[in-house]
Order: structure tokens, then sequence, then C-alpha cells
């Protein structure tokens, strides 16, 4: 009797495993017959939008990805940039959104492993985590056991493997409510010379396994997160991987023990589609067919078939081609590190992905229909208004300061994220100089040197909501604002780009915005783009979240000691603002959530200005004359000023601006702006250099006392802290 999963497929399964009407027409015309069940299988998940890419590819190809210090853009299992001395940086952020809304502990963990692989497998040791984490409205019942379980899951599986999480950034909104986001970025370094690529070179090769065993966990895992969720949800369950971080350390380990030596050809992680993608991404970048054992797979259940091997998505997996000969030398390492190892298959000269099983041939498929030749879509689209600086901005009655600074600062996007940082080891390792909340951007020394790197998670969602191209521009900016805050020198980003439903034009058109806003922005501020994820079906019952291009960024510091944060800010200093100010509050923080208001156009990005603000900045925190700075961003002037209050626990005057209404003034979101606080004695300094350089800066304030004070109107800095830092422990508190 046939196995279930070797019998022919039939149109009703395609259907179910995620492939449209066409789609598998097209199967069967580039096979010139009917798949099997696990054939069918492979397929769907090689075909899936999270493979395939299938719905961005077209316009992924926009945006700019080379410059002299790239030595791989997209297209490896990550970025790597040459940042001198024989280091490069590897590094790249991806999405475990479904996962995490079905099981939020094991899909936040899983998330963390799994980039962490992408990293590793490239040759580097991961040195740093970042996460952008994006929940729905605190009031959604939900919302507060997502918070916790995500978390605990970025903090589980970050510490228990030893790499510092050194925070990112964490949004609350009611458009996450049903699909909530779990960006995870990691960067490592390697030497230069030592850097691994996934192409499994010419036939006679073998095949090895290494890493946990197989079981039945995860499967379907890919196909799972190019769908859209109903009410059927928590059925899902089971395509949930399971994590474990203790052996995922001693496979970096390994792998990096193995790397030390020539033996390997080409390697990958086993990441979505596990087995399936891993495989034949290897043998089709390497030109080669690969011929695989199952009866040689290391299993964790019995009875396991061909397709719950091929489609599993157990953690902790690596696949590894060697030169022929130096398989003992590759067993050894992993026997002494504990982990199972199996040569599973060849390299073939076939162009074909055969699997054997129980003396028979399980699957044997072409690897062009899998992978170059797989779907690639121009699908339709509606193109967004352009609305920055194009709509009149929104206006509000006047709300006085003290009582507006408190609703801001204690608002749950603005409020202190303690509470998530104390639960992730950011000081692991030893290198850790900066982490959120220290500065606008972490920092980590390059171990055993005065250069360091220094890493920004950004986007704005309302920002793309009410004008994708120049949200995807902003979220570009802003993360090279962020880098430039700290002093360092911005080199390349890794993106994340949440969307809903592709099939639907007005959310096309998003993802065609962005992206084009983006590639602006990469072009003009010459910050390319090595490396990324693209989530789409990000809908619940036809809901899409907000459209949310996440931007992962990475600087280099050559001396560290020239560095600017939040802390270091005394009595008596000069607040200088750099950048013009118009007072824009379309689409501002200000607007949500002290007038309830979610319109209006985003801030215009003028990237020429930004640039030049921006190298006017790091120039002065290079030269030694500016240690505190913070760029201008959610909640404008007040807020940045807030914050640098309360992370230095004194004082700051504002003075109040003739000219323009003070609502604007303080709240409004205007790009490229920096707020440094300088001694007296230098602010001449300070704006004579930028009237050299043709930018505005100009006096705002002085620091001093024990409030935060705007003409005669104040709030008690403690009273403040209590507001801000009591927002998130407080919520997390409640029962239900």
């Amino acid at each position: 009797m046939t196995h279930p999963h070797l019998a022919e497929a039939t149109e009703a399964q395609a259907l179910q495993f995620g492939l449209s009407k066409d789609e598998y027409a097209s199967v069967l015309l580039k096979l010139d017959r009917t798949p099997n069940v696990t054939e069918l299988g492979i397929f769907s998940v090689m075909w899936s939008e999270h493979c395939s890419y299938k719905s961005s590819r077209a316009h992924l190809a926009k945006l700019s990805t080379n410059a002299p210090h790239v030595i791989h853009g997209p297209g490896e299992n990550a970025g790597v940039i040459d940042i001198g001395e024989g280091l490069a940086c590897i590094f790249k952020m991806e999405s475990h959104n479904h996962p995490s809304y079905i099981e939020p502990y094991q899909g936040a963990a899983t998330g963390v492993g799994g980039i962490m692989r992408d990293v590793f497998t490239m040759g580097a040791r991961p040195v740093a985590l970042m996460n952008a984490l994006r929940f729905g409205d605190p009031s959604h019942p939900k919302t507060r056991r997502l918070v916790d379980g995500v978390v605990r899951g970025i903090g589980g599986y970050g510490n228990c493997v030893g790499v510092p999480t050194l925070g990112g950034e964490t949004n609350f909104h009611a458009g996450y409510n049903g699909n909530i986001l779990v960006n995870a970025m990691c960067v490592g370094v390697a030497r230069k010379d030592r850097i691994f690529t996934s192409a499994a070179g010419g036939p006679g090769s073998p095949v090895v396994y290494v890493g946990a065993k197989t079981g039945r966990d995860g499967i379907h895992g890919a196909t799972m997160a190019s769908t859209e969720f109903g009410d059927d949800t928590e059925e899902s369950r089971p395509t949930v991987q399971v994590g474990d971080p203790f052996l995922e350390k001693l496979l970096i380990e390994a792998c990096l023990e193995l790397m030390e030596s020539d033996a390997i050809i080409g390697i990958q992680d086993m990441g979505a589609a596990g087995l399936t993608s891993s495989s034949v991404e290897m043998a089709s970048k390497g030109g080669s067919g690969i011929e695989l054992d199952i009866d040689a797979i290391p299993a964790r259940e019995t009875g396991m078939s061909p397709y719950e091997f091929m489609l599993s998505e157990s953690q902790e997996r690596m696949l590894m081609t060697l030169k022929p000969g130096r398989e003992p030398e590759a067993r050894a390492i992993f026997e002494k590190w504990g982990l199972d190892a199996a040569v599973i298959g060849k390299t073939t000269d076939s162009g074909r992905l055969v699997l054997k099983w129980k003396g028979e041939v399980a699957c044997d498929l072409p690897l062009g229909p899998l992978a170059d030749e797989a779907p690639k879509y121009e699908r339709p689209f509606v193109m967004p208004a352009r609305v920055a600086g194009k709509t009149a901005q929104p206006q509000v009655p006047p709300v006085a300061f003290p009582d507006a600074l408190m609703k801001m600062m204690s608002a749950p996007d603005m409020a202190s994220k303690r509470w998530l940082w104390e639960q992730y080891d950011r000081d692991v390792m030893a290198d850790t100089v900066a982490a959120s909340g220290a500065a606008d951007a972490a920092i980590v020394r390059l171990h055993g040197s005065n250069r360091a790197l220094a890493i920004s998670c950004d986007v704005t969602p309302r920002y793309v909501q009410a004008d994708p191209y120049e949200g995807g521009k902003q979220a570009i900016a802003e993360c090279w604002r962020n880098l430039s805050a700290v002093g360092a020198t911005p080199l390349a980003v890794t993106d994340n780009l949440n969307f809903g439903n592709p099939q639907k034009p007005e959310v096309m058109g998003q993802i065609v915005a962005a992206i084009e806003g983006m590639a602006e922005a990469c072009r003009v501020l010459e910050f390319p783009v090595v490396s990324g994820n693209v989530s789409l079906y990000n809908e619940t019952n036809g809901a899409a979240i907000p459209p949310t291009p996440a931007i992962g960024g990475v600087g280099l510091m050559e001396d560290m000691s020239a560095r600017a944060g939040f802390m270091g800010m005394r009595e008596g200093d000069v607040l200088v603002l750099v950048g013009a100010t118009k007072g824009e509050l379309g689409a501002s923080m200000y607007l949500r959530e002290v007038h309830g208001r979610e319109d209006g156009a985003p801030p215009v990005v003028d990237l020429a200005l930004e640039k030049k603000n921006g190298d006017l900045v790091r120039g002065l925190i290079r030269d030694g004359f500016a240690r505190v700075v913070h760029d201008l961003s959610d909640g404008g002037l007040a807020a940045a000023a807030a914050d640098l209050a309360l992370a230095n626990d004194i004082g700051i005057y504002l003075e109040p601006r003739r000219g323009i209404a003070a609502d604007a003034w303080l709240w409004g979101e205007d790009q490229a702006r920096y707020l440094i606080a300088v001694p007296a004695a230098e602010a001449e300094f300070i704006y004579t250099t930028a009237d050299e350089a043709g930018v505005t800066a100009e006096p705002v304030g002085v620091v001093g006392g024990c409030e935060i004070a705007y003409g005669e109107e104040a709030v008690d800095l403690d009273d403040l802290r209590a507001a801000w830092e009591g927002w998130m422990p407080g919520y997390m508190a409640k029962a239900g």
C-alpha cells in the first residue's frame, strides 16, 4: 500500500497547502506530471510568500544595495559589510509575527534563535540582539498576555545563549490587536577572510546535518506565515516551533570551531521550510543537484515520513556541504560539543532534488521551478495619495503644558520600557557600551579594541499609514539620524517589511510606495540595504495591520571615546536645537495621545537637510563638542527634553518661542533635528560651526532645578518620573 504522502496529490490538497489553482496548474505544467503529496508540500513551502517573496521581489529590486563597504548584499543568509581592520559585520532582521501571536513565548524565542543562526551560519559570532515589537491596544484582552510571553521568550532565549539583548522599540496600537509584530535583529562580527555562504559547490560533496533531532514541530510554518488569520487561529499552534537555547549555544560554538578549518564548502541554517529550503537553496545557488537519504536524518519521533522530515521546522539545525574526506574531522568537533551529526546525502550534477526513503524514491524534482523559477507577481496596486507637505496642519485647542507633558510621557508608546529591558541580559560578553534608554542607538564595543558598532531599530507606522512614501523615507532617515546622534558613521540597513494582504491593491500600493520612499532615502543618505525580510498577510478577518517597514541600521565608531548619549547634562548647560522647526503636528504622537486624533499629514522628510544636519552633529561629537545628544522624533522638542531631564535627574527650562503656536513649538515632529546639551561657554562654537555649514542651530532652554518648565508652567520632575516609569509595570501587574 502506498504511503499517503507518496500518493498522487490533488488540487484540493494544493489549496489546503496554500497554493492557488493557477499555481497548482503551473506545478503540473513544469513537472509534466502530477506530484505526490511530499513533492506538493515542497512546492507549497518554496512558493509561499515567506520563502519566495513572490509579491515583493519586483519592487525590492528598487532598493539601493551597493556601496564600497558592502561585501554581501541581499540574497545570502544575512548582509555583510566591511568594518575595517580585517573585520566584517554580519547582520539581519527577520519577523516571527504569526508564531508569536499564536504561542508568544516560543514564537518570540525561536525568532531570536533563527535570526542568530542566519548570522553565525556566515561565520560571525553574534555580539548583539535587538528587537522591534508591536502589540495591540493595552485594553485588548489578549495584549497583556502577549507582551508577557513575547518578552519572556526574547529574554529567555537570548540570556541563555549568552548574547546581549540591547533593546529596540516597543509600540502599542489597536491596529495590531489581531496581528502583533515581533521583529528580531542580530548583529555579528567575523573575520573578513572567513565569511561563509550557502552555495553547496559541485557534485560529489557530502551533505551533513548537525544539531537537534528532527520532530514534527513547525510543519507548514512557512505556509502559516503566508496566510491571513481567522477565527481558527489557535488551531495553528502545532505549526509553532519549540526552541532550545542551550543547544543553540553548542551549535554556535561547534560551527565556529569547524569554520576555523577549510572543511566547509557551503552552510545554511534550517529556518523557514526547514530541510526543504536549506537543501534547495544550497543546491540551486551552487548550480548542482542534491540527493538526500531520509532514513539517515536524526529523528526524535518515530514513524516520520519524508513529507514530515522535509517540512518540519524543528529548531537548532544546520545543513552543510563539506570537502570530501573531511567528514571525520567535522564529526569529531560535533561529538565534542554533544551534537547530533550525520551524513544524509551528497551533491550531484543532476540539477534535481532527489529524496530516498526505505529503498524507494520519495521525491524527484527539478530545482529550477523550486527556486529561481518560483512565481514572481506584478500584483495590481493603487498608489496611496501623497499628503506630506500638501495637507494643512491640523488645528487643535490649546492644552496646558503640565497636563500635556504628563499625558505624553505616561502614554504606552512614550513611557519607560525599563520593565522590558530588565528582563534582558544586556551586559553579557562585557562589550555593551550603551543600551536602550542611554542613547539613541545601542553601542557594542568591537572586542579588545576602542572601536564600536552602533545599532538602531526604527519606523513610525502612523507616518507610513498617512503617507507610505514619506513614511518609508522617514524610517530610513530616523535610523540614520539615531546612529549619527551617538557619533557613528551610518553604514547599512536591514529591513523587515510588515504589511497586510498583497492581493488587495490598496495594501500592495502601500508596499510599493514605502519601498520607493525607502529607496530614495537609502540613495541620498548612502545607506544601502544589505539584508531583510518581508512579512505579508498580517491580517485577521480582513483587517490589516498599520504598514510597518521596520528598519535596523548599523554604524561604525572608529573611536568610541568620542561618542554621545543622554547622560552628562549639568546645571547651567544650554540646550541647543539643531534643525529648523515649523511645528508639524500631523500624524504626531501629541495629536494622538492628547487630542485622540490620528489624522493629518506626516512631517516632510528633506533628505538633503537630514544629511547636512546629521553630518554636522556627527562632526561635533567626534571633535568633543557634543557629549549629550538626542534626536527629535515622537513628541518633538518637549519629549526629547523630558527624556534628557529624566535620564540625568535634573530639571530643564524651555523658552517660549515667538511666532509659532506653543503646541507646534513643543510637540511638532519636524524631521532632521537634534537636541544638544552643552556648557554655556561652548555654545557659541556650535552656533558658529552650524552657521558656517548652513545649518540652523539656536538656544531653546537651560538646564537646572528640579522641574521641567515652559514659560511659567512647570512639572515636578519626581511627579513626571513616577508617571513615566510607572505605566509599564503598573499595566503588567494588573490581573487578567
